[in-house]
Parts: C-alpha cells; structure tokens; sequence
C-alpha cells in the first residue's frame, strides 16, 4: 500500500509540474481549464495522501501492543471468541481435533484471568458467526492441515471492532506437539494485550503423599501432565526450580538424615546428592544466576544460612547464630534474600543485603510469619502469616509496611510462590484432612483450587517460562 502510495504520488507530480510548466496561450478558457486540472490533480494527491497515512497508522496500531493493566481491580474482562479449529482439507467437517485445540487454547486463556470465552453452543462454533453481535471483543481463527512432513496449524487474533488480524502465527510440527504449539500461541496473545509473555507453558512442582510417601511430582498448570520426579520411598520437601527450569533441587529424607538433592529434569532415572551434612540441608533456593544456592544449615547445631555452589560446596555463611534461619527466597537482581528468623521471639520476615549482611525486619503484624516468596518483578514478597488461628497468604513491600491478605476463605493457606509473570499466587491449602494446590492473584481476586488428587499436595513451586 505504502509502495502504491509513493508511485502514484509521483505520477501526479509528473503531470503537475508538465501543466505549470505549459505556457497559457492567452485564451481564458484554457487557462481556466489548466487551472481546473491542476486543482483537481491536487486534491487527488492529497486525498491518496491522507488514505495512505490513516493505513499506515492503522498497520502501526495492529502491531502495537494492547496494553491492559490486568492488575486493576475494577478489569474487565476480555470477551473473546474461539470457535472450533477446521481441516482445511474437510472444511465442511468439525473434526473432534479442531474441537480439542480451540478447547485448549480457550482454556489457557482464561487461566491468566482477565479474558473470558464465548461458549461455543452459543453459536455452533463456527468460524463465521457474528462477532459482533456476540459482543466479541476478539476472535482467535484456526485451521490446520497435515502434510507428509507432520502437522502445519495457522492461527491468526482478529480485532472485532476493525475486522484486523492484529497477530498471526503459522507453526508446523509432530501430532504430538500440537499441545506446544497451541499454548505458545495463546503466551503470544497474553503478550500482545499486557506486554507480558503469558504462563501457559510453566510447571508447579510440589509434594504429595498419594502413594503413602511424601514424594515430589511435577504438573503442567491444568493438571494434565502429572509426572512423579522422586521415588525414594520416604519424606521428600521444598523443590525448588532452578532460573533455567532444567534442575530441581529438593531435601529428601529416604537415608535418615535431611540431604539435598538435584535432578536435571531432562531425564527421570539419577538424582544427585549436593550436600549431606550433619543436620540440616534444607529449603534450596537458586540464586538469579544459577550458579549458587542459598540453603539452611546446621553443622554446629543452630539452623542458619549459607550460600553454596551447585557441587554443594560452601562459598560463604550468611548468619549467624541469631536464632533459626530458613525459608530463603532471592530478590531478582540477587542483591538481596528474604527470610524467615525467630531472633526477636517470634518467626518474622527478614530481608538482608547480601554485600553488608545487615537485615531488616518487615513483618510486624502477626505473630507468626514465614515461607516468603519473592516477585520475579521486584515489587512485593508473599508469605503465610497467622491470623485469627488459620494462615492466610500475605503480601508485603520488600522495605516493609502494612501487608495485605489476599485470601479470605476458611483453612490454612501456606508456601506461596509467585508465577513468572508476577500476576499469581500458587499456595497449599489445609481444611480438616485435606489438602490442595490453589492459587489466587495478586490482587485477591481469581480464588481456585488447581488440583483435587487422591492424597495432600504441600509445597508448591512455580516454575521459570520457557524461553523458546
């Protein structure tokens, strides 16, 4: 359109400047009509100009990001369409797998909590309904094909208002990847409108009893990949992702005494002992960087912090002697880690400068605070405070002032850890004799139970993004 523009632009200044250059012969009439030509010559300029320029900042716009703030508390949701993917091969059939892939992506986008679906019955799930009058905000359109080199899925996000497909993505893969490609669309649509890589594709790690042991598994944030990382038979606690999501760390205590661990995730059959100390080795977490770990130790007897290297080896002792210290957790720059200590009495929240190992106190409210879970933004810690004889999920300033409570329902809410994009919350939590995997956002809007398995899930973890 733009090349268009500029070609015609200079067709017109070719004839206007041959009509100014052409001598009036004297005869009124024919300079008034010159005069006429030259005036309607440009008027089409401008006109094609204008044109162009509203195209181009069109064009502009539909790459742009959609910023919503979904942190907002009076967010409305996006009403969006997903009707069913269609065989561009047996267009006039809706196949069961065009059926499964909308369902998927429809699902993946109302995880991130600020996009609602129109159900598909409401109109046939076909892909030329009205969006319009379904008060569609956005349509995502699918279709797919299978070639003799596997699976090619094309998906383009369709502006209701405008008719524009303001992003489109072709992927080809295995039968088996359809899974992948559908949920990297839906992060590439989560970006579009935030700016923000959306979670489709991260993990929870976390401990369950279902087998009658405390092992650790690790799920897909639907719950339908469910996969058992540990078989030790006995108590294993605190996984922890490393920055690159390939290792997991966690403390078993299948040989008598409470060992740390790592496991690369990309095989299911060798772990590795890191640290086997006397007393404690307990609650890994992974510096920034990837290379070190702040754990609890207890070689003289008293629970305090050290930092380590991935081979277990100690680089340097972070406290010492003031009362038990555990339950690291890094800020994202690594400068500086949130803890929990009794040193005034009572377990409260610590967040210490890790050059000058001065450490400040920031929970005051409560009298029992732990397990804090640092924002990969930077912007708040989350820990489990007791109030009114049940533990709620708190946030707080990394400098301290008054928390906030997010959850408000019966039980015990305990180990929050933050989704990767700073929006989430995933926590267990305990009513009578059960206990579930649940998260909320960090606005204490969104309460739900994630999983409801046989067994108690504890501890869980939310792992890094994928990065490809």
């Amino acid at each position: 359109m733009a090349l268009d523009y500029f070609m015609t632009a200079n067709q017109y200044l070719r004839q206007v400047r041959k009509l100014s250059k052409t001598p009036c012969p004297g005869s009124s009439s024919f300079c008034l009509m010159r005069s006429d030509r030259l005036t309607m010559l440009m008027k089409n300029l401008l006109i094609k100009t204008l044109f162009t320029l509203s195209f181009l900042l069109c064009m502009s716009s539909a790459r742009a990001a959609i910023i919503i703030d979904v942190t907002s508390a009076e967010l409305r949701k996006v009403p969006t369409a997903v009707p069913f993917f269609i065989n561009i091969n047996r267009q006039e059939v809706i196949e069961d797998r065009g059926r499964e892939m909308a369902a998927l992506l429809a699902e993946a986008l109302v995880f991130h909590g600020f996009i609602s679906i129109i159900p598909p019955d409401d109109y046939g799930g076909v892909q030329t309904a009205n969006w319009l009058d379904l008060a569609a905000d956005f349509a995502v359109l699918g279709n797919y094909q299978e070639d003799e080199k596997g699976l090619v899925i094309e998906v383009r996000l369709i502006d209701v208002t405008t008719g524009r497909m303001i992003l489109g993505r072709r992927y080809r893969g295995k039968a088996d990847k359809i899974r992948e490609m559908i949920l990297k669309f839906c992060d590439e649509i989560i970006f579009k409108m935030t700016g923000d890589k959306g979670v489709s594709r991260t993990s929870i790690a976390f401990v369950s009893d279902k087998t009658g042991s405390k092992e650790i598994y690790i799920t897909d944030i639907f719950g339908d990949q469910l996969r058992q990382v540990t078989k030790h038979k006995g108590i294993a606690v605190s996984p922890r992702f490393s920055p690159d999501g390939r290792y997991l760390s966690y403390t078993s205590y299948h040989k008598g005494n409470p060992n740390l661990y790592i496991t690369d995730l990309s095989q299911s059959k060798v772990t590795t002992p890191i640290s086997q100390r006397r007393g404690l080795n307990m609650a890994p977490a992974w510096h920034p960087d990837g290379t070190k770990m702040a754990v609890t130790l207890s070689p003289d007897g008293n629970p305090d912090l050290y930092l380590i290297d991935t081979s277990g080896n100690i680089l340097s002792r972070l406290t010492e002697h003031e009362g038990i210290n555990v339950s690291p957790s890094w800020s994202p720059d690594g400068r500086r880690l949130a803890f929990v200590s009794d040193r005034s009495g009572s377990p409260q929240i610590y967040v210490m400068d890790v050059n000058t190992r001065t450490a400040q106190r920031i929970t005051f409210v409560g009298s029992y605070n732990t397990t804090p879970s640092w924002s990969p933004d930077n912007n708040l810690i989350a820990y489990s405070g007791h109030y009114e004889n049940m533990y709620h999920i708190y946030v707080i300033s990394p400098e301290g002032g008054r928390p906030t409570r997010l959850t408000r329902f019966w039980g015990d809410h305990e180990s929050p850890s933050w989704s990767p994009d700073s929006r989430q919350i995933v926590f267990s939590r305990r009513r009578g004799d059960e206990q579930n995997i649940c998260s909320i956002f960090r606005n204490g809007s969104g309460f739900k139970v994630l999983f409801d398995w046989d067994g108690e899930e504890t501890m869980p973890q939310w792992s890094p993004r994928e990065e490809r």
